[in-house]
Protein backbone atom coordinates (compact mmCIF):
# COMPACT_ATOMS: atom_id res chain seq x y z
CA UNK A 1 0.00 0.00 0.00
CA UNK A 2 1.66 3.70 -1.45
CA UNK A 3 1.96 6.52 0.30
CA UNK A 4 2.83 9.88 -1.38
CA UNK A 5 6.13 10.74 0.63
CA UNK A 6 5.16 14.44 1.98
CA UNK A 7 7.00 17.39 2.68
CA UNK A 8 6.84 17.72 6.21
CA UNK A 9 7.39 14.00 6.94
CA UNK A 10 9.76 13.10 9.36
CA UNK A 11 9.73 9.43 9.06
CA UNK A 12 10.17 7.75 5.67
CA UNK A 13 10.37 4.35 4.31
CA UNK A 14 10.64 4.17 0.87
CA UNK A 15 10.19 1.02 -1.10
CA UNK A 16 11.78 -0.64 2.22
CA UNK A 17 12.35 -4.56 1.90
CA UNK A 18 14.04 -7.28 4.02
CA UNK A 19 15.22 -10.79 3.19
CA UNK A 20 17.11 -12.86 5.65
CA UNK A 21 18.39 -15.78 3.40
CA UNK A 22 17.92 -13.78 0.23
CA UNK A 23 14.62 -15.55 -1.00
CA UNK A 24 11.58 -14.76 1.47
CA UNK A 25 10.81 -11.36 1.87
CA UNK A 26 9.58 -10.33 5.98
CA UNK A 27 8.90 -7.26 4.63
CA UNK A 28 7.87 -6.43 0.87
CA UNK A 29 7.82 -3.29 -0.97
CA UNK A 30 7.18 -1.30 2.31
CA UNK A 31 6.16 2.72 1.65
CA UNK A 32 5.27 4.72 4.85
CA UNK A 33 5.48 8.62 5.98
CA UNK A 34 4.75 9.83 9.61
CA UNK A 35 4.70 13.91 10.32
CA UNK A 36 6.91 15.10 13.39
CA UNK A 37 4.75 14.56 16.63
CA UNK A 38 2.52 11.53 15.44
CA UNK A 39 2.10 8.35 17.51
CA UNK A 40 1.79 5.43 15.19
CA UNK A 41 1.31 1.89 15.79
CA UNK A 42 2.15 -1.32 13.84
CA UNK A 43 0.24 -3.84 14.83
CA UNK A 44 0.21 -7.48 13.79
CA UNK A 45 0.07 -11.19 14.43
CA UNK A 46 3.88 -13.04 15.07
CA UNK A 47 5.67 -13.18 11.72
CA UNK A 48 3.87 -10.15 9.85
CA UNK A 49 7.16 -7.92 10.07
CA UNK A 50 5.88 -5.36 11.91
CA UNK A 51 9.06 -5.62 14.75
CA UNK A 52 11.51 -6.34 11.71
CA UNK A 53 10.80 -2.67 10.13
CA UNK A 54 11.31 -1.41 13.62
CA UNK A 55 14.55 -2.82 14.27
CA UNK A 56 15.75 -1.43 10.40
CA UNK A 57 14.70 2.15 12.16
CA UNK A 58 16.60 1.77 15.17
CA UNK A 59 19.68 0.39 12.66
CA UNK A 60 19.62 -2.85 14.50
CA UNK A 61 18.57 -4.21 11.43
CA UNK A 62 19.43 -3.36 7.64
CA UNK A 63 17.09 -3.24 5.04
CA UNK A 64 18.08 -5.49 1.67
CA UNK A 65 15.88 -2.74 -0.36
CA UNK A 66 14.89 0.74 -0.49
CA UNK A 67 15.62 4.05 1.43
CA UNK A 68 15.16 5.11 5.15
CA UNK A 69 15.20 8.53 6.29
CA UNK A 70 14.88 10.56 9.20
CA UNK A 71 13.85 14.45 9.02
CA UNK A 72 14.54 13.96 5.62
CA UNK A 73 17.91 12.13 5.90
CA UNK A 74 19.06 9.10 4.93
CA UNK A 75 19.90 6.98 7.83
CA UNK A 76 20.78 3.08 6.27
CA UNK A 77 24.15 3.79 6.89
CA UNK A 78 24.02 5.32 10.23
CA UNK A 79 24.82 3.59 12.63
CA UNK A 80 22.08 3.09 16.10
CA UNK A 81 24.04 4.70 18.54
CA UNK A 82 24.21 8.17 16.46
CA UNK A 83 20.68 7.90 15.09
CA UNK A 84 19.56 9.70 18.06
CA UNK A 85 16.61 7.40 18.56
CA UNK A 86 15.25 6.15 21.66
CA UNK A 87 14.25 2.63 22.65
CA UNK A 88 11.94 0.86 24.96
CA UNK A 89 11.57 -2.90 24.57
CA UNK A 90 9.36 -5.44 26.55
CA UNK A 91 12.13 -7.00 28.57
CA UNK A 92 13.52 -3.30 29.77
CA UNK A 93 17.19 -3.95 29.19
CA UNK A 94 18.04 -2.12 32.24
CA UNK A 95 21.54 -2.65 33.91
CA UNK A 96 20.90 -4.61 36.79
CA UNK A 97 24.71 -3.19 38.71
CA UNK A 98 23.13 0.29 38.30
CA UNK A 99 21.07 2.74 40.13
CA UNK A 100 18.19 4.03 38.22
CA UNK A 101 20.10 7.20 38.22
CA UNK A 102 22.97 5.28 36.35
CA UNK A 103 20.76 3.39 33.95
CA UNK A 104 19.84 7.27 32.45
CA UNK A 105 23.04 8.83 32.86
CA UNK A 106 24.47 5.62 30.55
CA UNK A 107 23.82 6.85 27.59
CA UNK A 108 24.89 10.68 28.14
CA UNK A 109 27.59 9.54 29.24
CA UNK A 110 28.30 7.69 25.98
CA UNK A 111 27.48 10.87 24.19
CA UNK A 112 30.68 12.59 26.31
CA UNK A 113 28.59 15.04 27.77
CA UNK A 114 29.08 16.78 31.09
CA UNK A 115 28.71 15.64 34.98
CA UNK A 116 26.36 19.00 35.61
CA UNK A 117 24.00 18.69 32.22
CA UNK A 118 23.68 14.70 33.07
CA UNK A 119 22.03 15.34 36.51
CA UNK A 120 20.34 17.99 35.53
CA UNK A 121 18.42 15.79 32.26
CA UNK A 122 18.50 12.57 34.35
CA UNK A 123 16.34 14.39 36.93
CA UNK A 124 14.34 15.78 33.89
CA UNK A 125 13.61 12.28 32.68
CA UNK A 126 12.85 11.05 35.83
CA UNK A 127 10.38 13.95 36.80
CA UNK A 128 8.57 13.00 33.52
CA UNK A 129 7.65 9.61 34.30
CA UNK A 130 6.75 10.81 37.60
CA UNK A 131 9.81 8.50 39.21
CA UNK A 132 12.26 11.47 40.63
CA UNK A 133 12.45 10.11 43.80
CA UNK A 134 13.71 6.48 43.12
CA UNK A 135 17.41 7.41 41.59
CA UNK A 136 18.72 6.00 43.70
CA UNK A 137 17.38 2.32 43.43
CA UNK A 138 18.53 -0.66 41.99
CA UNK A 139 15.95 -2.33 38.51
CA UNK A 140 15.45 -5.16 41.35
CA UNK A 141 14.30 -2.97 43.93
CA UNK A 142 11.11 -1.69 41.61
CA UNK A 143 7.99 -3.52 40.43
CA UNK A 144 7.23 -4.47 36.60
CA UNK A 145 5.40 -0.92 36.06
CA UNK A 146 8.31 1.02 37.53
CA UNK A 147 10.99 -0.37 35.72
CA UNK A 148 8.92 0.05 32.69
CA UNK A 149 9.05 4.10 33.43
CA UNK A 150 12.54 4.14 34.08
CA UNK A 151 13.00 2.43 30.69
CA UNK A 152 11.05 4.54 29.15
CA UNK A 153 12.76 7.92 31.36
CA UNK A 154 15.83 6.31 29.67
CA UNK A 155 14.60 6.65 26.37
CA UNK A 156 13.42 10.02 26.83
CA UNK A 157 17.12 11.29 28.72
CA UNK A 158 19.00 12.79 25.67
CA UNK A 159 15.82 14.11 24.12
CA UNK A 160 15.01 11.83 21.55
CA UNK A 161 12.77 13.29 18.92
CA UNK A 162 11.72 9.80 18.08
CA UNK A 163 11.00 7.05 20.06
CA UNK A 164 10.62 3.49 19.14
CA UNK A 165 8.62 1.07 21.35
CA UNK A 166 8.44 -2.66 20.97
CA UNK A 167 6.04 -4.74 22.96
CA UNK A 168 6.51 -2.61 26.19
CA UNK A 169 3.85 -3.31 28.06
CA UNK A 170 3.66 -7.26 27.41
CA UNK A 171 5.01 -8.67 30.74
CA UNK A 172 2.50 -6.27 33.14
CA UNK A 173 -0.68 -7.63 34.15
CA UNK A 174 -4.00 -6.17 32.73
CA UNK A 175 -4.83 -3.46 35.26
CA UNK A 176 -1.48 -2.14 35.18
CA UNK A 177 -0.72 -2.52 31.32
CA UNK A 178 -4.37 -1.08 31.06
CA UNK A 179 -2.51 2.63 33.20
CA UNK A 180 0.32 2.78 31.26
CA UNK A 181 -1.28 2.82 28.05
CA UNK A 182 -2.81 6.25 28.83
CA UNK A 183 0.35 7.25 30.89
CA UNK A 184 2.60 6.45 27.87
CA UNK A 185 -0.07 8.49 25.59
CA UNK A 186 -0.18 11.32 27.95
CA UNK A 187 3.91 12.09 28.01
CA UNK A 188 3.98 11.15 24.37
CA UNK A 189 1.76 14.10 23.81
CA UNK A 190 2.98 16.51 26.28
CA UNK A 191 6.52 16.16 25.04
CA UNK A 192 5.47 15.76 21.27
CA UNK A 193 7.85 13.23 20.64
CA UNK A 194 6.94 11.38 17.33
CA UNK A 195 6.29 7.61 18.96
CA UNK A 196 6.63 3.99 16.90
CA UNK A 197 4.87 2.16 18.89
CA UNK A 198 4.60 -2.06 18.27
CA UNK A 199 2.10 -4.69 19.28
CA UNK A 200 -0.11 -7.53 18.69
CA UNK A 201 -2.81 -6.49 21.23
CA UNK A 202 -5.21 -4.48 19.39
CA UNK A 203 -6.94 -2.64 22.39
CA UNK A 204 -3.74 -1.12 22.86
CA UNK A 205 -3.52 0.02 19.58
CA UNK A 206 -6.91 1.38 18.83
CA UNK A 207 -6.41 3.15 22.69
CA UNK A 208 -3.05 5.00 21.79
CA UNK A 209 -2.21 5.63 18.43
CA UNK A 210 -2.84 8.62 16.31
CA UNK A 211 -2.82 6.41 12.97
CA UNK A 212 -2.45 2.58 12.92
CA UNK A 213 -0.32 0.23 10.52
CA UNK A 214 -2.37 -3.15 10.42
CA UNK A 215 0.10 -5.23 9.05
CA UNK A 216 -0.07 -8.68 7.89
CA UNK A 217 2.76 -10.99 5.39
CA UNK A 218 5.41 -7.82 5.48
CA UNK A 219 2.47 -5.72 3.95
CA UNK A 220 0.76 -2.81 5.33
CA UNK A 221 -3.06 -4.07 4.69
CA UNK A 222 -4.50 -1.09 5.81
CA UNK A 223 -3.21 2.65 7.15
CA UNK A 224 -5.60 4.63 9.56
CA UNK A 225 -7.11 6.21 12.29
CA UNK A 226 -8.05 3.69 14.80
CA UNK A 227 -11.55 4.45 14.34
CA UNK A 228 -11.77 4.15 10.59
CA UNK A 229 -9.60 0.73 10.75
CA UNK A 230 -12.55 -0.47 12.90
CA UNK A 231 -15.47 1.06 11.20
CA UNK A 232 -14.65 1.11 7.73
CA UNK A 233 -12.03 -2.43 7.28
CA UNK A 234 -10.63 -2.11 4.02
CA UNK A 235 -10.36 -6.53 4.05
CA UNK A 236 -11.30 -9.36 5.27
CA UNK A 237 -8.26 -9.58 7.25
CA UNK A 238 -8.36 -5.99 8.71
CA UNK A 239 -11.79 -6.98 9.56
CA UNK A 240 -10.86 -9.91 11.70
CA UNK A 241 -7.75 -8.68 12.83
CA UNK A 242 -9.39 -5.29 14.77
CA UNK A 243 -12.16 -6.25 17.37
CA UNK A 244 -14.84 -8.72 17.34
CA UNK A 245 -16.36 -9.57 13.50
CA UNK A 246 -19.05 -11.59 12.64
CA UNK A 247 -18.58 -12.66 8.85
CA UNK A 248 -21.05 -14.63 6.24
CA UNK A 249 -19.94 -16.30 3.26
CA UNK A 250 -21.91 -15.87 -0.12
CA UNK A 251 -21.53 -14.54 -3.64
CA UNK A 252 -22.40 -11.27 -5.17
CA UNK A 253 -25.35 -11.41 -7.24
CA UNK A 254 -25.29 -7.84 -8.33
CA UNK A 255 -23.88 -4.20 -7.65
CA UNK A 256 -25.82 -1.31 -8.51
CA UNK A 257 -26.03 1.96 -7.14
CA UNK A 258 -23.60 1.73 -4.75
CA UNK A 259 -25.07 -1.67 -3.08
CA UNK A 260 -24.05 -5.19 -3.48
CA UNK A 261 -26.78 -7.38 -3.57
CA UNK A 262 -25.09 -10.77 -1.90
CA UNK A 263 -26.87 -14.31 -1.83
CA UNK A 264 -25.58 -15.86 1.20
CA UNK A 265 -24.56 -19.54 1.38
CA UNK A 266 -27.88 -20.66 3.20
CA UNK A 267 -29.91 -19.18 0.36
CA UNK A 268 -30.49 -15.58 2.01
CA UNK A 269 -30.34 -12.52 -0.08
CA UNK A 270 -29.05 -9.16 2.01
CA UNK A 271 -27.74 -5.98 0.51
CA UNK A 272 -23.87 -4.87 1.91
CA UNK A 273 -21.40 -1.59 0.89
CA UNK A 274 -19.39 -3.33 -1.90
CA UNK A 275 -15.86 -2.85 -0.51
CA UNK A 276 -13.98 -4.90 -2.28
CA UNK A 277 -15.96 -6.65 -4.61
CA UNK A 278 -16.44 -4.86 -7.98
CA UNK A 279 -18.81 -7.78 -10.48
CA UNK A 280 -21.05 -10.82 -10.44
CA UNK A 281 -20.17 -14.26 -9.54
CA UNK A 282 -17.26 -12.89 -7.24
CA UNK A 283 -16.96 -14.67 -3.59
CA UNK A 284 -17.57 -12.60 -1.03
CA UNK A 285 -17.51 -12.59 2.70
CA UNK A 286 -19.64 -10.35 4.38
CA UNK A 287 -18.86 -8.32 7.82
CA UNK A 288 -20.56 -6.88 9.92
CA UNK A 289 -19.76 -5.17 13.78
CA UNK A 290 -21.53 -7.40 16.63
CA UNK A 291 -22.97 -3.93 18.01
CA UNK A 292 -24.54 -3.18 15.05
CA UNK A 293 -27.58 -5.51 14.84
CA UNK A 294 -30.22 -5.36 16.64
CA UNK A 295 -32.59 -7.89 17.71
CA UNK A 296 -35.54 -5.43 19.89
CA UNK A 297 -38.34 -5.23 17.23
CA UNK A 298 -38.75 -1.22 18.09
CA UNK A 299 -35.29 -0.69 17.84
CA UNK A 300 -34.93 -1.64 14.02
CA UNK A 301 -34.41 1.51 12.12
CA UNK A 302 -36.08 2.20 8.79
CA UNK A 303 -34.33 0.44 5.57
CA UNK A 304 -32.90 -2.27 7.66
CA UNK A 305 -32.51 -5.58 6.60
CA UNK A 306 -33.90 -8.59 8.77
CA UNK A 307 -32.82 -12.25 8.53
CA UNK A 308 -34.07 -15.35 11.38
CA UNK A 309 -31.67 -16.64 13.80
CA UNK A 310 -31.49 -19.16 16.65
CA UNK A 311 -30.55 -18.07 19.92
CA UNK A 312 -27.18 -20.44 20.95
CA UNK A 313 -25.78 -18.58 23.77
CA UNK A 314 -26.85 -15.93 26.00
CA UNK A 315 -24.52 -14.29 28.52
CA UNK A 316 -25.31 -11.37 30.88
CA UNK A 317 -21.56 -9.33 31.06
CA UNK A 318 -22.84 -6.27 32.74
CA UNK A 319 -22.88 -3.45 31.05
CA UNK A 320 -23.60 -5.31 27.83
CA UNK A 321 -25.76 -8.80 26.62
CA UNK A 322 -23.51 -11.27 24.40
CA UNK A 323 -25.76 -13.19 22.40
CA UNK A 324 -24.42 -15.93 19.79
CA UNK A 325 -27.05 -17.03 17.11
CA UNK A 326 -27.33 -19.64 14.39
CA UNK A 327 -27.61 -17.27 11.42
CA UNK A 328 -27.09 -18.33 7.54
CA UNK A 329 -25.51 -21.58 8.60
CA UNK A 330 -23.31 -19.58 10.73
CA UNK A 331 -23.09 -20.59 14.38
CA UNK A 332 -20.62 -18.01 15.88
CA UNK A 333 -22.52 -14.86 14.90
CA UNK A 334 -22.49 -12.54 17.94
CA UNK A 335 -24.76 -9.59 19.01
CA UNK A 336 -23.21 -7.40 21.37
CA UNK A 337 -26.63 -5.74 23.20
CA UNK A 338 -26.34 -2.26 26.08
CA UNK A 339 -27.86 -3.07 29.01
CA UNK A 340 -30.87 -1.29 29.13
CA UNK A 341 -34.61 -1.87 30.96
CA UNK A 342 -36.42 -2.33 27.49
CA UNK A 343 -33.85 -4.88 25.98
CA UNK A 344 -35.07 -8.53 26.52
CA UNK A 345 -33.10 -11.01 28.10
CA UNK A 346 -33.22 -14.27 25.96
CA UNK A 347 -33.18 -18.11 26.51
CA UNK A 348 -31.21 -20.74 24.03
CA UNK A 349 -33.70 -21.85 21.73
CA UNK A 350 -35.45 -18.93 20.96
CA UNK A 351 -36.10 -18.06 17.53
CA UNK A 352 -35.53 -14.12 16.91
CA UNK A 353 -35.51 -11.80 14.17
CA UNK A 354 -32.58 -9.89 13.74
CA UNK A 355 -31.33 -6.76 11.37
CA UNK A 356 -28.77 -3.75 10.69
CA UNK A 357 -28.59 -0.95 8.25
CA UNK A 358 -26.99 -2.44 4.87
CA UNK A 359 -24.50 0.56 4.99
CA UNK A 360 -23.27 -1.37 8.51
CA UNK A 361 -22.27 -4.67 6.22
CA UNK A 362 -19.27 -4.53 4.08
CA UNK A 363 -18.70 -6.95 1.40
CA UNK A 364 -15.26 -7.99 1.76
CA UNK A 365 -12.87 -10.58 0.32
CA UNK A 366 -13.31 -14.02 0.13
Amino acid sequence: MAETQSEDAFVEFERVQKSYDGENLVVKDLNLSMPRGEFLTMLGPSGSGKTTCLMMLAGFETATHGDIRLGGTSINNIPPHKRGIGMVFQNYALFPHMTVAENLSFPLEVRKMGKSEREQKVKRALDMVQMGAFGGRRPAQLSGGQQQRIALARALVFEAELVLMDEPLGALDKQLREHMQFEIKRIADNLGITVVYVTHDQTEALTMSDRVAVFDDGRIQQLAPPDQLYEAPENSFVAQFIGENNTLEGTVKEIRNGRALVQLDGGEMIDAKPVNVSKAGERTRVSIRPERVEYNKDRLQEGAHTLKAEVLEFIYMGDIFRTRLRVAGNEDFIIKTRNAPDVERLQPGNQIEIGWLPEDCRALDA
